[in-house]
């Protein structure tokens, strides 16, 4: 699941994860995040840290807090480094912005064992 309000990053993160065989939902709206991933159940998530009158850390800290969310792995981003508190909030990982698409499908698969890019990784 892709949480990101820049639509052109949207587009092409889907269309990258979809040429590599995944299964890509986005969310659709910004008052329902944590509903959208439940509803969703992703095996990730990979969330921006500032979305457009959402704190994405305010929304990992609601999913962590969620018992029936707790096996979901999350990503978070940022144009800034904020992996410390990303990390303390209960993310899995972070990735600075921006980013080679190697670098995310390569943590995509250590978060994800037995699920292999092809498209990426040899």
């Amino acid at each position: 699941m892709i949480v990101d309000d820049d639509n052109t990053m949207v587009s092409l993160l889907q269309l990258l994860f979809e040429m590599d065989g995944y299964d890509v939902v986005t969310f659709s709206n910004r008052d329902s995040i944590v509903e959208d991933i439940r509803k969703n159940n992703p095996d990730l998530v990979l969330m921006d840290v500032f979305i457009s009158n959402v704190d994405g850390l305010e929304i990992l800290k609601q999913v962590r807090a969620c018992e029936d969310l707790n096996d979901i792995r999350i990503i978070m981003t940022s144009g800034m480094e904020v992996g410390d508190k990303c990390h303390s909030a209960g993310a899995d990982a972070f990735i600075l912005k921006p980013y080679p698409p190697e670098e995310l499908m390569s943590l995509i698969i250590e978060l994800l064992p037995g699920r292999k890019s092809s498209t990426f990784v040899d």
